[in-house]
């Protein structure tokens, strides 16, 4: 027999014409988003969730390190919210999707419930995730960091972005340190949707991930100091040159994710060379190595090897050299309960699906550690994000967003 709420959908075009109006917050330059966390745009998207948030009913807390959780009351006092939450924070160079369908489908959650008069016994509570992307302040997942007890707040409010400001005075600047204590609240379940930035669902021709694990992360900060000396009147043999140590690294780097395959990655993403001029060896190179696997005894073992070879390369050039662990969670094993009811939902509805492992690190990966946790996926177009070109389809964007409807109402409870 088909239950009633079966046939349930969200509005999908409401959820699209969302996520095109809160791509107008931020641009990049190439059809992206530049809404780096904490900036002027970040406070601007902050703003206009807030207001969708109101409109829809909802009550808005922000903690201490400027999350946001949009409440919509359960029938039951008692009862523990269920939770679903993403960020809004961008690359420099981001994709319109990356995080924001997440936070953007929660509201159409929200909404749909409302539209459709079901109330729950479980508050639902959609939630925007404090600097996620530790694009401009290392280390990503910072706020759900904090909210997991992983990292101290104090530390968080210290870090500095490339231009030197600190986290902390840019929360305070913008306007969003909120007065909740970080990690008060508990959650009876969390949910996150989020594109998949890779490409195994569209090249399986899946509409649906369902998230069973999340890969275990290094990032590493490599700070390699040598000799700044003219490129044209500096002898070969007479150079202290931390630039040609970087590049050795590099190999190194890749060389122990090949011998660590399957299942392994390793590479660079971001260097700052001292001074950065055509004609000068660099005096000082700092860069970020980042590591990933699921398998928490290989991560281990790459990052120990790792820190070996770099300092032994750079001994060898007589380039000083120190490495700091900037940012690191363990893998993440999903909340079988939950990973269920999202499978279940795809299979209800009639969504394609297949099981898949997150390559990159979501706050999930921290409230896994606090609360049962499981992510839905929807395939990107070429699996490619941290770009402006990412790009999804709608008919994707609402497929996830109909799992998620789906498998947040049989945890939440439709209240009798």
């Amino acid at each position: 027999m088909t239950a009633p709420t079966d046939n349930l959908r969200i509005n999908g075009e409401r959820l699209w014409d969302s996520l095109m109006e809160m791509a107008k917050v931020g641009p990049g330059i190439a059809g992206g988003n530049n809404r780096q966390t904490l900036t002027d745009a970040d406070a601007e998207g902050r703003k206009l969730f807030q207001a969708w948030c109101e409109a829809a009913g909802m009550t808005l807390g922000v903690d201490k390190m400027g999350t946001m959780f949009a409440t919509r009351p359960g029938t039951d006092p008692e009862a523990l919210p269920v939770y679903i939450g993403s960020h809004l924070d961008t690359q420099p160079t981001g994709g319109k999707y990356d995080g924001v369908l997440g936070v953007l489908a929660g509201l159409e959650v929200i909404r749909s419930l409302n539209d459709l008069g079901i109330k729950t016994k479980h508050p639902v509570v959609v939630t925007n995730w404090t600097n996620e992307e530790g694009a401009r302040f290392a280390p990503a997942m910072l706020a759900s960091g904090v909210f997991a007890g992983a990292i101290p707040i104090d530390y968080a409010y210290s870090r500095r972005d490339p231009e030197g400001l600190a986290f902390g005075d840019e929360l305070k600047r913008i306007g969003w340190v909120g007065d909740e204590e970080v990690g008060a609240r508990k959650m009876h379940a969390y949910f996150e949707y989020h594109i998949e930035q890779g490409p195994i669902l569209e090249a399986e021709q899946k509409q649906i991930g369902v998230v069973t694990h999340c890969q275990g992360l290094w990032w590493l900060e490599v700070t390699l100091t040598g000799r700044e000396a003219h490129t044209g009147s500096t002898p070969m043999n007479l150079r202290v040159n931390a630039g040609f140590a970087m590049a050795r690294i590099f190999e190194m780097v890749q060389q122990v994710a090949m011998e660590n395959q399957p299942g392994a990655v390793g590479g660079v993403g971001q260097v700052f060379f001292t001074p950065n001029s055509r004609n000068v060896l660099p005096g000082k190179v700092v860069f970020t190595i980042d590591i990933r696997t699921p398998e928490l005894a290989k991560l281990n073992a790459m990052r120990a090897r790792i820190e070996k070879e770099a300092a032994a390369i750079a001994e060898a050039l007589g380039v000083g050299s120190a490495i700091e662990a900037v940012g690191h969670f363990d893998p993440v094993t999903f909340d079988p309960t939950l990973v269920g009811r999202v499978r279940g939902a795809a299979e209800r509805l009639g969504y394609s699906h297949m099981d898949i492992i997150s390559g990159a690190g979501h706050d999930a990966c921290w409230t896994a550690k606090v609360a049962p946790t499981t992510m839905i996926m929807c395939p990107c177009v070429g699996g490619l994000s941290h770009n402006e070109a990412e790009e999804i389809s709608p008919e994707w964007a609402a497929a996830g967003a109909d799992v998620l409807l789906h498998a947040v109402l049989e945890t939440a409870e439709i209240a009798g």
